[in-house]
């Protein structure tokens, strides 16, 4: 009969327990030295280790032929607790067995010597069950045992054991495993299984496993029976999750305040017959990953997840403050605890994501911080300006200082509307002699200045990249662009009348200026880009012939 792999790759021995050196290496300085306990406590989450040491203890007590503290695992009393035949080793689950008349037949049965073992061990799992009556029934025998018995009791609630109980045993705190110890163990029973997982995979088990061994070999069965090769995509549909990129295009949706799309995305995710409980879970620890990367420098070490996905929500934290993330973790844990309790949780998911959306729906003290909050931000960036008192007395406005504006005088026309310098003003008709053309000078902050001092933008292309997290069109609009920086303009070079279509409305232009702050930290006026033309040097033929004339050395003047 097939056996389960949780069942078939239980460590033997204290070596193979994964993740718990602090339980195992002192259990086998115990044993080695022959300091044996008659009670120990358990205590931990679910799937942890503490059965499985439960059972490795019983055997190396019993063992005939110790190794360096762990059971050989092959004398005839290892084999005969790993088969069930040696009757002297007793599992009891608290759960089912809790009455005072349950523990007064252990009581008695302790007193009699074991049979083919050294000792007689009692294994009470889940003792925290126990009633009242049946710790103070247990309370003498386990202070006193015989010494031919050995108690093991194991929980995950050790808040709830009487202080009289724990005050007689050795405590022994079992930890969540790692989850890179929880991956490195996956891929070492695929290998076993002749079956092939990606690294991706074993992480995502492992964080859905949630430092549980237990649970993430059950959970890799369930994946080996859809295919031998696991991947991520076949974890997700075993487990029933919603997929990475599902996540962010609802996360994105709360961001950009955009109700309809994150309406959309739930009727897709509810057709699919995902769970609307674990997506609503799934996101609220979604947006714990931003605020961890809000709030820690290495939150990079602290989170489970590929490298495509932590750039990803990087990009999405900077978009919100703390304060906001926490507003939205908070609506979302409502949403989740009032589901199932009346309405369906479809509906309640869409009432989270709807006032996520429409921040203005909510008046609690929580929307009003994170709508602050907001607001500082947005007037920090420079995407809201505050209004200044105009002075009393305006200055006089000299034309001289005057500067071009690119963007003021014809806000973003393609780039031939732009190519005019403007004229010099025309002298009057009585004026006794025009300047020669070498002695017009360019005025400052010209048209012409502005573009012959342009320099390549070689932040150019992340920063469109990022402009396509605010709007698809306006970064497809300005994919293969070319910009370049002179002082306080940046100039857009294209060839396309749909990127200056899009950058003329007012919107578009102040999301670009936005991702050009927030990836810069300076505030750029936006304008077309005109290369400068090349004016060919002219000759005065006067000074030629000079020239040539002093060349045969013979001394001439331009008099």
């Amino acid at each position: 009969m097939y056996q389960v792999l949780y069942r078939k790759w239980r460590p033997k021995r204290f070596d193979d327990v994964v993740g718990q050196p602090q339980v195992t290496t002192t259990l086998k300085n115990e044993m080695k030295s022959g300091r044996i306990n008659h009670a120990y406590l358990f205590t931990g989450s679910r799937g942890t280790g503490k059965t499985t040491c439960s059972k490795i203890l019983a055997k190396a007590v019993n063992c005939l032929n110790p190794q360096d503290g762990d059971p050989c695992c092959e004398c005839e009393n290892c084999r005969g607790i790993d088969d069930g035949s040696i009757l002297d080793v007793v599992e009891m689950d608290a759960a089912s067995n809790r009455g005072i008349n349950d523990i007064r037949e252990v009581i008695e049965e302790a007193q009699f010597r074991p049979t083919r073992a050294k000792y007689r061990v009692y294994i009470i799992d889940e003792v925290h069950m126990l009633t009242t009556e049946a710790f103070n029934a247990l309370l003498k025998t386990l202070e006193e045992p015989p010494e031919h018995d050995i108690f093991i009791l194991a929980t995950t609630e050790v808040h709830k054991l009487p202080a009289t109980i724990l005050s007689r045993c050795q405590r022994f705190d079992f930890n969540r495993i790692a989850p890179e110890a929880i991956s490195a163990r996956l891929k070492y029973v695929a290998e076993q299984e002749n079956a092939e997982i990606t690294d991706e995979a074993a992480l995502l088990i492992a964080a859905i496993a949630d430092g549980a061994m237990r649970d993430a070999l059950s959970l890799m069965d369930r994946c080996l029976g859809m295919s031998s090769g696991i991947t991520a995509e076949i974890v997700r549909s075993a487990a029933g999750l919603a997929r990475k990129d599902y996540l962010f295009e609802l996360s994105s949706a709360c961001i950009n305040k955009n109700p309809a799309k994150a309406l959309e995305y739930i009727a897709k995710l509810h057709n699919a017959s995902k769970d609307m409980a674990r997506l609503c879970d799934e996101l609220i620890d979604h947006f714990r990953n931003l605020m961890m990367i809000k709030s820690t420098k290495n939150a990079r070490n602290m989170l489970i997840m590929s490298e495509d996905e932590f750039d990803e929500a990087q990009r999405q934290a900077d978009y919100l403050t703390l304060a906001e993330v926490i507003y939205i973790m908070d609506i979302l844990q409502t949403a989740y605890s009032r589901m199932g309790k009346g309405n369906s949780n479809r509906t309640e998911l869409e009432m989270a994501l709807v006032k996520l959306s429409a921040p203005e729906l909510d008046g609690s003290t929580e929307a009003l911080t994170a709508r602050i909050a907001a607001l500082e931000k947005a007037v920090k960036s420079g995407s809201i300006q505050t209004s200044a008192p105009e002075p009393t007395e305006k200055p006089e406005e000299k034309p001289e200082e005057q500067t071009s504006d690119p963007e003021e005088t014809e806000p973003l026309s393609p780039p031939k509307a732009m190519t005019q310098i403007p004229k010099q003003d025309e002298t009057k008709s009585d004026a006794p002699e025009s300047p020669k053309p070498e002695a017009v000078k360019k005025r400052p902050g010209s048209l012409e200045e502005i573009y012959e001092k342009a320099v390549p933008f070689r932040e150019w292309p992340e920063l469109v990249d990022n402009i396509k997290n605010y709007s698809r069109s306006i970064g497809g609009a300005l994919n293969g662009t070319k910009a370049y920086v002179s002082g306080n303009y940046l100039l857009i070079d294209s060839d396309s009348e749909i990127t200056f279509a899009r950058l003329r409305e007012s919107s578009q232009r102040d999301e670009v200026k936005k991702a050009i702050k927030e990836i810069t930290g300076k505030v750029y006026k936006l304008g077309p880009y005109k290369k400068p033309e090349k004016k060919e040097k002219t000759t005065d033929p006067l000074k030629t012939f000079i020239g040539d004339v002093k060349k045969l050395g013979i001394n001439v003047t331009e008099e």
